[in-house]
This record gives structure tokens, sequence and C-alpha cells, in this order.
């Protein structure tokens, strides 16, 4: 088990025990040398454990004079680093462990929309393969891990002409993970029309929903010619 998830799990006794071996360093880069993890992945890892708001004492070793302080900085560091300072596997940590905390799992949904901005607008800029293998990877665990709220869902199935959440396969993951319901989104118009391809290929849209679609005369032309694509090659197999 890493330093960082070690820290980010461990109950108040093992916290205690953890920072006692600290005790004679001072500032939080000393620190987090001594726990051989980065000032950022020491300031996430307490600050996102279920239980180090309760243990008021390894403030003032850390530099902070109250929890909320420490939380605005874990705010901060959390929606604007890109992968830097915290690695993906310190990020899908964090999502395992909040998962199950009613407080915490709310505190990670209302900075997640805004980390998620930071992250897509990095990958208009560089259009980084790397970047864009990690970025999927969290979207996966957002889901996975039941991290995102039914409101966050809805806000990214009605950005319009989303190339993003088409990039990402966001729609399949989004059914995988059974938040909504298939045919709920099959019949949304901010669906684009690959995604309606990738939707028919998973198998869970009957054919009598796609005719139904079809009698839709406003639905794009793009969109009705996958769809009429779709019929025929079933027809024909």
């Amino acid at each position: 088990m890493s330093d960082f998830n070690t820290l980010l799990t461990a109950n108040e006794e093992q916290l205690l025990q953890r920072f006692y071996k600290c005790k004679e360093a001072d500032k939080l880069p000393a620190v987090a040398q001594a726990l051989k993890l980065r000032p950022e992945q020491l300031v996430c890892a307490v600050g996102f454990n279920c239980h180090a708001s309760r243990l008021t004492e390894l403030l003032p070793l850390l530099g902070y004079a109250s929890f909320a302080a420490l939380s605005e900085q874990r705010n901060a560091i959390f929606t604007a680093d890109i992968y830097k300072h915290l690695s993906l596997d310190n990020v899908l940590m964090i999502y395992s462990a909040v998962k199950d905390n009613e407080h915490m799992l709310g505190q990670v949904q209302s900075l997640l929309k805004h980390r998620l901005e930071h992250i897509e607008n990095r990958i208009e800029e560089t259009i980084n393969s790397h970047l864009i293998d990690k970025y999927k990877a969290e979207i996966r665990a957002i889901y996975h891990d039941r991290i995102v709220s039914i409101d966050f869902v809805e806000a990214r199935l009605n950005r319009p002409d989303d190339g993003f959440r088409a990039l990402l396969n966001e729609v399949s993951i989004i059914i995988d993970s059974k938040i909504i319901p298939a045919g709920d989104i099959f019949f949304r118009n901010s669906i684009l029309p690959q995604e309606k391809r990738r939707i028919l290929s998973m198998g869970v849209i009957p054919d009598e929903l796609v005719e139904t679609r079809l009698e839709d005369a406003s639905i794009p032309v793009t969109e009705k010619q996958v769809l009429d694509e779709y019929l025929k090659l079933k027809r024909t197999s």
C-alpha cells in the first residue's frame, strides 16, 4: 500500500501514530518529506481522510490554523492539479476512499465539475494522448465508484455537440453504470449520431425503439442515416 493511500484511509489512531514519527519535523514540506510524499499529496491525503477533521492536534504540525483552512488548500489542489503533483493513482484512490462516506463524497462532488473543466481545457491546448488516456481512466472511475450525482450526469448528457463526451465514450459508461436507462439516453437530441451508433452496438436498444425514433421528422439527417443503416444491417444479418 502506498504512503498516500495509507494516510488517506488511516483511522484516527493510525494517523496519530504516523504523524508521531514526524514530530521533529516542522512545516508542511518537512513533514511531507518525512512521509515520502509531495506536500500536495500530503494535504490531499489528510484532507480527504474521513477521520482527520477530528484530529485538531495535527493541524499545527502541517501549518494550518483549522481544518477548514487545510480543506481550502486541498480543494484548490484537487481542482487544479492535472496528474502532476497528484498522480492518476492518487486521484483514483481518493474516489475509492470517499465513495462510502456521505459527507466527504459531497465534498468531492462539489469539486468535480471544475476539476474536469481544467482537464478538458488542458487537453484542448495540448492534444496529448497520454493525458487523454488518464482522463478516460478518471471518467470511468467516477461512474464505477458512483462518485457522480444525478445532476452531474444530466449536465454531461445535456451538453450539445459534446466532442469530449464522444471522445471518452462517456455515454456507454453511463449506460453500463445504470444511472440513467439506455432508452432515455437514446431518445435525447443532445446525444451525437456517433454516440447513438455506439449505443446501438451495445445491443441495449430494441428495434422497436429505433423505429419509433425514426418516426420523429425533426431528428438530424446524420442520425437518421445511422439508425437506417443499423436497421438494414439487422434485417440482412
